[in-house]
């Protein structure tokens, strides 16, 4: 071996060992930043000759060694407390799908601090925006079918689903022709058509008749009729089992309901004292969406909801539990990554919902500023979805995820780096001395 080749190869070792420096470096001074992965630093050596029949060609010739990055972009780090509300942290394989508004290149990051800019973007803290899905604004559900840039500002509040239609008052002689209406909600909001989510319901009371029941018992009962009644797909309702849109309420001779019963004699409800006093239908909406509603009359034998007298002059009401309006303030997240708008009414309503995503070799990603990822050939295709589909992990909201450098491990490796890095370069101050030993054997 050559003292030249000799120092090729400490040349090559104080090269490998700067760049174990570099990494050791980078990993220190990034031991505070959200979502670091810290890296390590791996050493090959590459023998001359290598490979031929003949190991006897690679005497006398000179080694070296080369430094290789290696990344792990799956090492957990730990959940640290954020007075952010918006931040997250991810327990497992999934990476948060962000992206620049100049750019079309989808990154990938760890780093979830993200809190909302002045345009209601989630943003973290490397400048990257919170890609994910957002809920369709005309028909109110979440389109999965493609990534957004998660926006939370201005929005509009959806009238809340009808569950319940409530009538109460009196019922009477004097005052029951007279139809009452309420509108109900689908809890959508077609934003081109608000009337594609709603539809009115109308309750028309028929006379009330006085009469005695098997045991002798005064009663009165007085026909209901619920309208508009549909048939599949078109607007109003349909009767949920019973035979309506007429049914008959019996009232005791106190004047509280009794019974309730379809046009086929069947009891919609319980007669038990006490027992709630409801009709149950279905809604079918102009949009063509379905949903089940009750029409509440109150209670068996109470006093509440609707009564009969006979003195009574104004007409029963009609009302629902739908919301109809709310002030936006603020956007949270829940642990499913579901983003929520709180409204001034205390009701919260879906935005859209953060996506994560995986790969097959997550250590293969690119690197980038910002403690961000790009994919590659190495680590196949993103598989994208809802928070923890594709094994992506779960979610803490309120926390980051701490950087992984372990300050004593690479602080110990520091000074391994350093004392190696010292012994290659006696290898080249010894080969300089004998160097100048040799020059000096022609003087």
């Amino acid at each position: 071996m050559s003292i030249f080749n000799s120092l090729t190869t400490a040349v090559s070792g104080i090269n490998a060992q700067s760049t174990a420096f570099t990494n050791l470096s980078n990993n220190i001074a990034n031991s505070q930043t959200v979502g670091y992965k810290a890296d390590t630093t791996a050493f090959q050596d590459f023998v001359a000759g290598a490979g031929t029949t003949s190991g006897s060609f690679a005497q006398g010739v000179a080694n070296s060694v080369a430094a290789v990055t290696v990344q792990h972009v799956n090492s957990q780090g730990t959940a640290s407390s954020s007075t952010d509300g918006l931040a997250m942290s991810i327990s497992g394989n999934g990476l948060f799908n962000v992206s620049k508004p100049s750019e079309s290149t989808q990154y990938y990051t760890r780093n979830g601090e993200f809190y909302e800019d002045k345009s209601g973007y989630l943003i973290n803290t490397s400048g990257y925006y919170l890609d994910g899905y957002m809920v369709n604004s005309k028909t109110g559900a979440l389109d999965t079918t493609k990534l957004t840039q998660i926006n939370v500002a201005n929005v509009a509040f959806r009238p809340t689903q009808t569950t319940t239609i409530t009538a109460a008052g009196t019922l009477s002689s004097s005052n029951y022709s007279t139809p009452i209406t309420t509108t109900v909600h689908d809890g959508g909001y077609d934003q081109d058509k608000t009337t594609n989510d709603q539809t009115d319901i109308t309750m028309t009371w028929g006379t009330p008749t006085a009469s005695t029941d098997s045991n002798g018992n005064a009663i009165t009962t007085s026909t209901l009729t619920i309208s508009p009644q549909s048939s599949s797909g078109g607007v109003g309702y349909s009767d949920n089992g019973y035979s309506g849109p007429t049914y008959t309420v019996t009232f005791d001779s106190s004047g509280t309901i009794k019974s309730i019963t379809d046009s086929a004699g069947k009891n919609v409800s319980s007669t038990l004292s006490g027992a709630s006093a409801t009709i149950p239908i279905n809604v079918t909406y102009p949009n063509g969406t379905t949903q089940s509603v009750s029409i509440d009359l109150g209670t068996i034998g109470g006093t509440g909801g609707m009564t009969y007298s006979t003195t009574a002059t104004v007409a029963p009401a009609l009302s629902n539990d739908t919301v109809l309006s709310g002030t936006y303030q603020s956007a949270e997240i829940e642990s499913d990554g579901s983003v929520m708008a709180v409204f001034d009414n205390g009701d919260t309503q879906l935005i859209g919902k953060v996506a994560l995503s995986n790969f097959a070799n997550v250590n293969g990603l690119l690197s980038q500023d910002g403690q961000a990822y790009t994919a590659t050939a190495s680590s196949g295709s993103a598989k994208t979805g809802l928070v923890g589909n594709n094994a992506t992990g779960s979610l803490k909201v309120g926390y980051v995820e701490s950087s992984t450098t372990d300050l004593t491990s690479d602080l110990s490796a520091l000074i391994v780096a350093q004392e190696a890095y010292t012994a290659n370069t006696k290898i080249v101050t010894t080969a300089d001395q004998l160097l100048q030993t040799t020059i000096a054997m022609k003087q």
